[in-house]
């Protein structure tokens, strides 16, 4: 019996460091070519986690119903932050069927009839604040003067939160993004976001409008939610509308302009737009770390690899889109590509309950950038630009434009 054996597959420690632009994290790249279904120590938590890299292995394991979200909560679960942002018994880390019914609470707010309308919302507050940028002459920042507002200003009418109040939300969504955020800090942000979502439901059961919070507050009159299941459900969407989609497209861009070639060819064929947004997606490295992760509960085979009952499970989605068993040439940016569907949104009954809003947000802000900026460049050279450290989503800081 050789030394591997005896002790198990080796547990590779991953410190999840900041990574420059869209460089992609090394360790789990490796892993993809060389060990796709291997044990990984993160900088929190304790013992150790399967990470599954392998695109047909991480839809595999995103869904079977035996890997469970329910059990990880009260386990200190190797992992990238001392927290886990998402609370528990939240939509988030809930098992079908609690999940299947707090997913079905949502989704009318994500509908076909409510995607056209906030759409065409969108569009307009684009392209006003597209034009208040030309006015105001470059350079520009445009995460400052476009995306950031943007992207606040959707996730805001989706839900109903007053504009007054977004500064002190975007304190909350840093505070419990950062990598280096405390359990007794999170905890004391938490409590706070719970009391002012708890507040916002209130209001709007006395005075309902059209957006998710009053529905959510019908719901939880009509007991088909509970409080804490109520501001889970605001909370993810608001992280994810603020912090992952001002990301995503802020990184879109900069990919854009540093692919100028790829770029001339979408200005010149804007119907190809939906297309290099999927591209897009797979493309960019959107997390720095891993997710949340799941329990097994029974033994499953992944890979050739026994995963035992009782075992955390990691997959990590951008290692997955760079499969080079799924793409042709993963590492290069193809706006025209026509492979497998991506994964940057997940998969199975965890997928991304925003993914067509966060899709719709991209489409609309490239469009209007690529129609109203014909010139639009960075305005620094890209390895000058800054990019957030220390945070869960990966993006840049600031990117400062011209036209």
């Amino acid at each position: 019996m050789t030394p591997a054996e005896r002790h198990g597959p080796v547990v590779h420690d991953w410190a999840v460091v900041p990574l420059p632009a869209t460089a992609f994290d090394p360790l789990p790249y490796r892993l993809l070519h060389e060990e796709p279904v291997a044990r990984v120590r993160l900088p929190h938590g304790e013992g150790h986690a399967w990470l599954v890299t392998r695109y047909e292995d991480v839809r595999r394991i995103a869904a079977d119903p035996r890997l469970s979200r329910a059990l990880t909560v009260g386990r200190p679960i190797t992992s990238t932050t001392p927290h886990t942002p998402a609370p528990a018994g939240g939509v988030g880390r809930a098992d079908p069927p609690d999940h299947t019914r707090l997913r079905r609470l949502i989704a009318p707010a994500f509908g076909r009839r409510r995607m056209r309308a906030l759409r065409a919302h969108t569009a307009r507050r684009a392209d006003t604040l597209a034009l208040r940028t030309l006015d105001a002459g470059p350079p520009a920042d445009l995460t400052e003067t476009f995306i950031g507002p943007l992207s606040a200003a959707v996730v805001a009418e989706l839900l109903g939160l007053p504009a007054a109040d977004l500064d002190r939300v975007q304190e909350w969504r840093a505070g419990l993004l950062r990598h280096d955020t405390t359990a007794a800090a999170a905890a004391a942000v938490k409590k706070d976001i719970a009391g002012y979502f708890a507040d916002l439901a209130r209001q709007r059961a006395e005075h309902p409008a059209d957006d998710l919070i009053s529905a959510l507050a019908a719901a939880r009159a009509a007991g088909g939610i509970s409080t804490p299941e109520l501001v889970s459900l605001a909370v993810m969407l608001t992280l994810n509308g603020l912090d992952a989609v001002r990301n995503i497209v802020a990184t879109m861009v900069y990919v854009l302009l540093d692919h100028p070639d790829q770029t001339a060819k979408l200005r010149a064929d804007p119907d190809g737009l939906p297309r290099a947004v999927d591209e897009l997606l797979r493309y960019i490295p959107q997390r720095g770390g891993v997710g949340l992760p799941r329990v097994a509960t029974a033994d499953l085979d992944i890979g050739g690899v026994t995963i035992r009952e009782g075992e955390a499970v990691y997959v990590f989605y951008p290692a997955a889109n760079r499969d080079p068993a799924v793409y042709t040439h993963p590492d290069r940016l193809d706006l025209t590509r026509d492979e497998a569907p991506h994964l940057a949104f997940g998969h199975g009954a965890h997928y991304c309950a925003g993914a067509q809003l966060a899709r719709m947000e991209a489409e609309v802000m490239l469009a209007t950038l690529l129609s109203r900026f014909p010139g639009l460049a960075l305005a620094v050279p890209p390895e000058r630009v800054a990019w957030r450290s220390g945070s869960v989503n990966r993006g840049p800081e600031t990117l400062p434009v011209t036209w």
